[in-house]
């Protein structure tokens, strides 16, 4: 029998480590950054009276009713309908092109289905329904997750055993997160990085005015770049060796540049429109762009839309 990837895998193990370690209120402040301020029906912070509970660590202070605290003699908080979605929809491309490398030799592919059990480790935690939708040119998959995050792991898993061999479709995807009557829901969509483009966001910007919308980009190695460890490089989407002649300083700069200048012009349009992209070149440093996440939503800090910085 195979081991689990969590048990090889040092991010998984943290993700694991976080998903059994977070106090409720503080994974409520931490996707109440990337969501629509709508009502759920869900307790937890909103205009209406729910209920009374025990203050936690991480309360805001704003949330104690003094009354009530007085009355039983400690403090108490007033949960409140919260104003967040209660359905996810994680959608991953799994077009071959996702089977490019990072720098540090992970596929794209593992570090976007890292960074969809960073979501669905908070997502669960909150007992948000959670579905996951795979695509490529040649199918979409639809995969309802029940249970807890360790189901989801292994169901995720088990999807992606056999390596990406056909095209992307990212207008598959979003046609598909287009039809989703569910409205309101957040949606999570991770690809590489290279395939986030302003031809995209015409659809994007349609898809944001109904659900809280939020991106991954994942940062595959430059192609260009000599780094003799790797040796020879092979373009993923044709499967042709990139020619040595080619992997020039000049040839790296331009590439370089251009990625540079793409991604920040699609990550201005995304702050616009009030969707959020989060980005890294590694599962190691997305994991930490979800640290950097956690730390944000702590008391005080005003629930807003934010595209994190690479």
């Amino acid at each position: 029998m195979s081991r689990r990837r969590s048990d090889r895998d040092p991010v998984r193990r943290r993700i694991e480590s976080l998903d059994t370690s977070l106090r409720l209120p503080t994974v409520r402040r931490a996707l109440g950054l990337l969501e629509g301020e709508h009502s759920s029906g869900r307790r937890g912070g909103g205009d209406e009276r729910a209920d009374l509970r025990a203050y936690e660590f991480g309360d805001e202070t704003r949330m104690i009713d003094w009354h009530a605290s007085a009355r039983v003699g400690r403090p108490m908080v007033v949960e409140r309908e919260r104003l967040v979605t209660s359905r996810v929809w994680l959608l991953l491309d799994i077009g071959r092109e996702m089977s490019g490398t990072c720098p540090d030799g992970e596929q794209a592919i593992q570090v976007a289905a890292n960074a969809l059990c960073m979501f669905a480790s908070l997502c669960l935690r909150r007992s948000d329904e959670v579905d996951l939708v795979l695509v490529d040119s040649s199918a979409i998959r639809r995969i309802p997750c029940q249970g807890g995050f360790a189901r989801f792991e292994q169901t995720l898993d088990r999807a992606l055993e056999s390596p990406p061999d056909q095209p992307r479709n990212l207008e598959a995807l979003l046609g598909y997160a287009a039809g989703i009557q569910d409205r309101q829901a957040m949606l999570v969509i991770a690809t590489d990085q290279s395939a986030l483009n302003l031809d995209l966001m015409p659809t994007i910007r349609r898809l944001a005015t109904t659900h809280p919308v939020n991106l991954i980009g994942v940062e595959t190695m430059n192609p260009l770049r000599q780094q003799p460890a790797v040796g020879s490089v092979t373009d993923a989407p044709s499967g042709r060796k990139i020619p040595a002649f080619l992997r020039t300083a000049n040839g790296t700069k331009a590439v370089d540049l251009h990625r540079r200048y793409q991604i920040e012009a699609f990550g201005r349009e995304l702050s616009r429109i009030g969707a959020s992209l989060i980005r890294a070149d590694s599962s190691t440093a997305m994991f930490n762009r979800f640290i950097h996440l956690l730390s944000a939503g702590r008391p005080g800090i005003p629930m807003r839309r934010t595209v994190m910085p690479a």
